[in-house]
């Protein structure tokens, strides 16, 4: 689903986010992104969902080399993903059912349409009756449930989720975390970047580590050039090999 080949991205001014990242996460697989804040974790989701570009190297996605797209095809591989960000990125002045429809009418889905697949999105994550409320007026939570439902209406084959517990108490991340789990069990890919160590350590899901822009060495060569690490299926729970 996801494979970085030396993957650098060095920012103007010459700071450089990432630093030739190999790795292969297969389809259907649910995996975290952790380390330290600056360690690259929203630039390699960004790079992933076509929100920035790779200095060099490659990018492949759902085996497309998206380092090589041109200006038509962007659109298309955008519809495959689904990004979840930390401040969730809500419209305040649209209803919950127009912020979760967006996406809807950008791909110039007709009403109808729109209509079936947001309140079927609203209705998986609990919101089916505030569909009529203004995000100002919902929990914290809430919010962040509205910016899942905005992210999976369009039906993605994959999740990017940036830190989307960053700021939820330990109860709701779990729940939140446990919506991750449901998506993921009908065969959604979810990639997901947290630094809540303790949340990650009770899930058996494989985990990615940066810090300063590498991938740590976990297995004693995935950092080198040429090495790749592969997220492997749940089946192998937190193994990467």
């Amino acid at each position: 689903m996801i494979r970085f080949t030396n993957v650098s991205k060095r920012y103007p001014g010459g700071y450089e986010a990432l630093s030739n990242i190999n790795f292969h996460m297969e389809k259907g697989v649910m995996a975290f992104l952790t380390g330290h804040s600056g360690a690259g974790k929203s630039t390699l989701l960004k790079l992933v969902a076509l929100i920035e570009y790779a200095t060099r190297g490659q990018i492949f996605v759902d085996g497309e080399n998206v380092t090589r797209l041109g200006k038509r095809r962007i659109p298309y591989i955008r519809r495959k993903i689904g990004f979840i960000f930390q401040e969730h990125h809500l419209l305040f002045d649209r209803t919950v059912f127009d912020n979760v429809a967006l996406p809807l009418i950008i791909a110039g889905y007709r009403h109808q349409e729109i209509g079936r697949r947001v309140r079927a999105a609203l209705d998986k994550l609990g919101l089916l009756s505030k569909e009529r409320l203004y995000p100002i007026t919902l929990s914290g939570g809430e919010q962040q449930r509205v910016g899942i439902a905005r992210a999976v209406v369009n039906k993605p084959m994959l999740l990017l989720a940036d830190e989307p517990t960053g700021n939820l108490d330990p109860e709701l991340s779990r729940e939140i975390m446990s919506l991750f789990s449901l998506f993921n069990d009908v065969g959604v890919s979810v990639l997901i970047a947290s630094h809540d160590i303790p949340l990650i350590e009770t899930l058996d899901y494989p985990v990615l580590s940066l810090d300063q822009g590498r991938l740590n060495p976990t297995d004693g060569g995935a950092a080198r050039p040429g090495c790749v690490k592969t997220v492997a299926s749940r089946s192998l729970p937190g193994r990467i090999s």
